[in-house]
């Protein structure tokens, strides 16, 4: 009965561990191979609940994209300049740099959180559990100070 039990707590662990890393590869993989893609500024003009949009100065002049949204996030306010790469084939863009990257990998922070004590009191590995925890608290406190 103990094995099933530890197999089900680490099964349901590494789902939130994968839903995490699925969920932040979204925005993290135009992040981290940017390289080839288009890069600019956008410089907000106004935000909705979930997405804010701009003017965007590309820095390849034959771009003829000129408003771009970005989702939005506490630091986004109206006249901020925001070095973002373009998602391909889209008019959306992701903020780049280390605040971009470390925003890009909030769920996967908040998933190590969720984790922690799953692996913890669960299957018993303390260390292990803080460590996680540790991680995913290191995470999200790095992307509020980075953005």
């Amino acid at each position: 009965m103990t094995h099933v039990r530890n197999a089900a707590m680490a099964l349901v662990a590494l789902l939130l561990l994968v839903a995490g890393a699925w969920a932040s590869w979204d925005s993290a993989q135009h992040v981290l191979l940017a390289k080839g893609r288009e890069h600019g500024t956008l410089t907000v003009t106004g935000c909705t609940e979930k997405t804010c949009t701009g003017r965007y100065a590309p820095e390849d002049a034959s771009s003829t994209r000129r408003t771009l949204t970005i989702e939005k996030s506490v630091a986004a306010e109206k006249g901020l300049t925001i070095p973002v790469v373009v998602k391909p084939g889209t008019d959306e863009g992701v903020r780049t740099g280390w605040g971009g990257g470390l925003h890009a990998w909030l769920p996967l922070g908040g998933a190590l959180l969720l984790a922690a004590p799953l692996v913890g009191g669960g299957l018993r590995l303390p260390r292990t559990a803080w460590s996680a925890a540790g991680a995913g608290g290191a995470l999200l406190v790095a992307a509020f100070l980075a953005l």
